[in-house]
Order: C-alpha cells, then sequence, then structure tokens
C-alpha cells in the first residue's frame, strides 16, 4: 500500500486481470438492464478498474443499507479489543431500565455474539415492531419481544439486532457508531463526511443508515482483505477479522446461493470462500482473500444474486497469479466503456408538434392543482415550464417543496421534499399532448421515482412509482382541479 489514504492505481494487466474480463462483466452487468451506480475493482491493493454511471460519480456518497451493519461489527472489535465489551456477555445486562417485567429463558441467555451472528432466537425479523416501538425506544422495543428459540441454534436475518449492537457501543463508549468509528477507522482509511441516520434516542441505526463513498467501501475491503492492516498500520486486530468474517451458524444448503453459505458477525459468507458485506438494492464490498481481490458495488437493483454470479462468471476464472502481457487494444477499449459509462434517459418523447406542446406547456404553467386529501398531506401543486427546463412545486402543510429537472435531459438539484435535503438528477418529457413523465434520481440513493402527470380539461391525475422498494413500487395515484 502507498503511505497516504488513497488507494493505489495500476493497469487490470499488471496486477493479473485481463482487461477484456472486466469489459465482459461491465457488459454483462448493463445486459440484465441492472442499475448499476458505481464500481470499484481491487487486486493486490491496486485499483484496477473504476467507474460511476453518470449521473453518479466518484464523489457522491451513497445510501449502504445493510452495508452499514459490517462497520457496526467492526466497532464492536475495535471494543472487545480495548476490553469494554466481551462477545459472551449478556444482553440484558447493559440494559436494566428496560427490561420487560417477565425476563424469558431465551432472552437470558442471549449474548452478544447471537446478535453479531443474528442467532437472537427470534422466529422472524423484529425490525418493524422495534422503530415502531411508540416511545421512540427501540431498545425496548427489542427485549419485550418474543424469543421463540434458544439462541445461537436459529438463524434469522434480524437488522434490529445490529440495532442492538450499535446502542451497547455507544453505552460502553459514551459515544455514537460514527463518532467512535470515525478516529479509529474513519480517518486513517481517509473516509470524510461519512453520515449515520440514528433513532428517536439518538443512536445511530447500526444495521442501516450509513452513507459513504464507492472508494470508502473499497478502502474498508481492503483493510478486512489485509487482515486489518491498512497502509501499514493495524486499524482493527486481526483475530476480529478471522472471527467476524468466519461462518458462526448456517443459512442454507443450496451451494449455488451466495446467501446460504454461512453467516459470520454481520459478513455473509460467499461462495469461492469469499465473504462480503452487502445491503439492500445493489450495495456490495466483496472480499476475495485466495484472489487477494475487493469488488465494491453500489447499485439500485432488486435481485443481488446476479451481480455476485457475473462476478464468479466473468472475473474469478481469468485471475492470473502474475503480471500479464499488456494489452493496449483492451484497455483502451475498457478505458472508453469506463469514461462514457451513463445511465439511460428515456427515448419515449413526443416530438410531432413543437409549437402544440408549447400551447399545452402554456396553459398549464403556473397554474395551482388543489389536490385531493392524501397520505403525503400534499394540498397543491404546481408545474412551471422554461428555458427547456420544469419545476414542479409541491404545498404541504410544513412549507413548498421543489423538485426542477431538464426537458428530455438531466439536469442537477436538490429538494428537501423526503425529509432531508438531497440531490437529484432529473428530466422530463411529453409522452402525448396531455401526459407529462418525470424521472426524478436521487443520486446518493438507489431511488429513482417515475412520475405521470395526466392533464384533463382543470384536472390533473397523478401516478408513479420507484425503480426499487422494500413494499409496492407503485405510488399512490393522487387527483386534483385548478385552483
Amino acid at each position: 500500500m502507498n503511505s497516504n489514504k488513497q488507494l493505489p492505481r495500476s493497469t487490470p494487466e499488471k496486477q493479473g486481470i485481463p482487461s477484456k474480463a472486466i469489459l465482459d462483466f461491465i457488459d454483462d452487468l448493463e445486459k440484465e438492464e441492472n442499475e448499476i451506480h458505481g464500481l470499484m475493482i481491487l487486486r493486490h491493493g491496486n485499483v484496477v478498474s473504476e467507474g460511476w454511471w453518470a449521473p453518479y460519480r466518484s464523489e457522491l456518497k451513497h445510501m449502504l443499507f445493510s452495508l452499514s451493519k459490517s462497520f457496526t461489527s467492526t466497532a464492536v472489535g475495535l471494543a472487545v479489543n480495548e476490553g469494554l465489551i466481551s462477545v459472551e456477555d449478556k444482553v440484558i445486562a447493559y440494559f436494566p431500565k428496560e427490561l420487560p417485567e417477565n425476563i424469558s429463558e431465551n432472552l437470558s441467555v442471549m449474548k452478544i455474539k447471537h446478535l453479531l451472528s443474528m442467532s437472537t432466537g427470534h422466529d422472524k425479523d423484529t425490525t418493524d415492531h422495534v422503530v415502531l416501538q411508540t416511545e421512540g425506544n427501540w431498545v425496548k422495543g427489542f427485549l419485550e419481544l418474543e424469543v421463540e428459540h434458544e439462541p445461537g441454534t436459529y438463524f434469522v436475518y434480524n437488522t434490529a439486532a445490529t440495532y442492538m449492537l450499535s446502542a451497547i457501543v455507544q453505552k460502553v463508549t459514551g459515544h455514537t457508531l460514527l463518532n467512535y468509528l470515525t478516529p479509529r477507522i474513519f480517518k486513517p482509511l481517509g473516509i470524510e463526511g461519512a453520515t449515520f441516520e440514528t433513532c428517536p434516542k439518538g443512536i445511530n441505526t447500526g444495521g442501516f443508515g450509513l452513507s459513504i463513498k464507492t472508494e470508502d467501501i473499497a478502502k474498508f475491503g481492503q483493510m478486512y482483505l489485509e487482515k486489518g492492516m491498512y497502509n501499514g498500520k493495524a486499524l482493527i486486530p486481526e483475530a476480529w477479522v478471522v472471527e467476524a468474517t468466519k461462518s458462526h451458524i448456517s443459512n442454507g444448503s443450496s451451494k449455488d446461493s451466495d446467501w446460504e453459505q454461512g453467516y459470520g458477525y454481520q459478513f455473509w459468507r460467499c461462495r469461492h470462500n469469499a465473504y462480503r458485506g452487502d445491503g439492500a438494492f445493489g450495495q456490495y464490498c466483496v472480499v476475495m482473500p485466495d484472489q487477494d481481490m475487493v469488488v465494491a458495488i453500489n447499485s439500485g437493483i432488486d435481485d443481488m444474486q446476479p451481480v455476485l454470479s457475473l462476478i464468479w462468471k466473468h472475473l474469478l476464472p481469468q485471475l492470473g497469479k502474475g503480471i500479464l502481457t499488456d494489452n493496449a487494444e483492451g484497455y483502451d477499449e475498457l478505458t472508453e466503456k469506463l469514461l462514457s459509462l451513463k445511465l439511460p434517459v428515456s427515448k419515449e418523447c413526443y416530438l410531432d408538434n413543437n409549437t402544440e406542446m408549447s400551447t399545452v406547456e402554456n396553459q398549464i404553467c403556473d397554474k395551482y392543482y388543489n389536490l385531493q386529501e392524501n397520505k403525503f398531506g400534499f394540498d397543491q401543486l404546481s408545474i412551471r415550464f422554461e428555458d427547456s427546463k420544469f419545476q414542479i412545486s409541491i404545498v404541504h402543510s410544513k412549507g413548498e417543496y421543489k423538485i426542477s429537472g431538464g426537458i428530455e435531459k438531466r439536469l442537477e438539484d436538490k429538494t428537501d421534499l423526503l425529509g432531508t435535503m438531497s440531490a437529484t438528477s432529473s428530466y422530463g418529457y411529453w409522452s402525448s399532448t396531455n401526459t407529462f413523465i418525470m424521472k426524478i434520481q436521487f443520486i446518493e440513493t438507489p431511488f429513482c421515482y417515475t412520475i405521470k402527470l395526466y392533464f384533463k380539461g382543470n384536472k390533473i391525475e397523478i401516478s408513479g412509482n420507484v425503480n426499487v422498494s422494500f413494499g409496492t413500487k407503485e405510488l399512490p395515484n393522487l387527483r386534483g382541479e385548478l385552483y
């Protein structure tokens, strides 16, 4: 590793990978209609390939979802190393004020190691119950639930268990996960600007909520690949890396699934003796010790197995042990591909009569539509067309939110429509003389919203969907008429 905090760069061939293997991997990713946002491939500690699909960029953070769990595990490992906790400690010992009146036998024997290995004994994921706890006390919500199985005997993916790890770390250190990790891990790795969501009690959510850049993920993976070392300095104990990334409990028996190779301490075991941290909608940190390789990916996809399968298909078989002969033509082709990556812009635009469309735009421009009562609390909506741009204004009881985009081309902006100020890249087009479609990409997240505005006389109908979701992708329909 080099002496500064930036990962060194190299060519694929110098690190034993044919450029064509990477090019084929990327081509197949795009053929599968996967919405990949960022990609970094490391071999022998060197970045051999990196690219971002515009409007995503290297300097933008990206939501990690459950990939956050591997960082929480790391914090636990550091606290163990500092003598603050032990994985053999009982969970109830840390929260005497939040305990239920009757403590079951299974709850009483639940240990930190069971939280780490998703073997708390719960029959199903407890997260929904925990985050909806009426007092905002997630710890109490977790401890009050029945523990159906003996801890350590039953695997169930349980994001609230990771939250409990965060709560324990904060209890013994006096710091949130983010503040605890910053001087120990983030600063030495050169990770800047990280953010972590919190629960109503000010505890980092642990099982989700961390946002960092793609290269930050790659650095984290490289640190684990080097058994806790980075730039010659031990950041986490080697013993913790070994313990966290080995299987502690079975989670299935399929030889063809990377979700059934065993589960460690907030890390998944993979096929080919690899392991990974991962998060919903395609956030990956894949570590391949046998090949001295790390793959970091951000994306917005539903099915995460195909991406892993393409790593095994294209990259794994092509890895050489030494330096390969230079392939200038292949490297140039790969470089050109990486520099031209971008998410597609819809070609469904209605362009038969621009004069007619201008007339329609003038008729509805800056007019406010009163919306029928809806779950979002939106009261009014208006749209403005000007200089090949559009701007949607949404009036809410809390204020007025605006989203801007380009006509048939992307335009970057920021909006606080989702509760916090978020970067967007949006465009719109007329799919017919009375239907305007907007694509709103939140470029520090996996989410892209497609919103359809249908105008008929003095009325408006609004429908839409989101590209990925934990529930339904369809948005509730809204109706309104001119104010």
